[in-house]
C-alpha cells in the first residue's frame, strides 16, 4: 500500500472513531491503594474512557469534585470503605452526582446486600476479583444502559426469588393433598368425592378443598 494511501486511511480511521467512548468520565473509589492505582492505571489508559478522579472514600471523592473541570458520568465504587460504605454512600453520590451512574465492587455477593446496593441507586454489582480486561466490558455495558452483574451475584439473586416462591407458596392439608393427587389422576368429581368418602358435588359444581371435611 502507498504511503500516502497508508496515511489517509489512518487518519480517516482517527476522524471516523466513535466519539461517544471519550464522553465516558470515570470516577474511581477504592480504599485499597493497590488496587485504586491498578483501577485508575488501566481503565485511564482505555481509549474509551477519560478518568477524572480516585479517590479512597465518598467524602474524599465528594471533595474531589470542586476542583474538576468535567464530572464523572460513571462511578466505580467499592464497598466496606472507611467513613460512609459503598452502600450508605450512593445516597452521597445522587446527591452531588444525581445523573452519574454507579457501578459497585465487592467480595461480598449475598443477595441481601446486592438488593440493598440496587435499592440505594447502583446500576451493577461485580465480585472485586473481576478481570480488569472485562471490567472493562461491563462500564461499557453501564454506559450502554445495561445493569451488569458477576454470574456467581446473579445465581444469588435467582435463589434468592426461588427460595423466596417456595416460602409464600401456600401449603395444603393432607385432604387437600388428596384432592389435587385425585385431580392428578384425572378422576372426575364424584370419584374423587367416593375416594375420599365424602358426599360428591352437585351436578356442575367443582370441589374445593373447603367444602370437604
Amino acid at each position: 500500500m502507498p504511503f500516502f494511501t497508508s496515511i489517509f486511511m489512518l487518519y480517516r480511521r482517527v476522524l471516523l472513531a466513535p466519539t461517544f467512548a471519550r464522553m465516558i468520565t470515570l470516577g474511581i473509589i477504592e480504599d485499597q491503594a493497590a488496587f485504586r492505582e491498578a483501577l485508575c492505571t488501566y481503565l485511564g489508559a482505555q481509549p474509551e474512557f477519560t478518568c477524572v478522579l480516585c479517590a479512597a472514600s465518598h467524602e474524599a471523592f465528594v471533595a474531589g469534585l470542586a476542583g474538576l473541570a468535567q464530572l464523572p458520568t460513571l462511578v466505580l465504587s467499592g464497598i466496606g470503605l472507611p467513613g460512609h460504605s459503598g452502600t450508605e454512600g450512593l445516597a452521597m453520590l445522587r446527591a452531588v452526582l444525581p445523573g452519574a451512574e454507579v457501578l459497585l465492587l465487592s467480595v461480598h455477593t449475598d443477595a441481601g446486600r446486592v438488593f440493598e446496593a440496587l435499592r440505594q441507586g447502583a446500576v451493577g454489582y461485580l465480585e472485586k476479583t473481576t478481570p480488569l480486561p472485562l471490567l472493562k466490558e461491563h462500564l461499557l455495558q453501564v454506559a450502554a444502559g445495561g445493569s451488569p452483574m458477576s454470574p456467581s451475584v446473579a445465581r444469588h439473586v435467582a435463589r434468592y426469588f426461588q427460595l423466596r416462591a417456595v416460602a409464600v407458596r401456600p401449603s395444603l392439608t393432607p385432604r387437600e393433598s388428596d384432592i389435587v393427587r385425585g385431580i392428578e389422576d384425572g378422576l372426575s368429581h364424584k370419584l374423587i368425592a367416593a375416594r375420599l368418602g365424602v358426599r360428591a358435588p352437585r351436578h356442575g359444581a367443582q370441589p374445593h378443598p373447603a367444602d370437604i371435611p
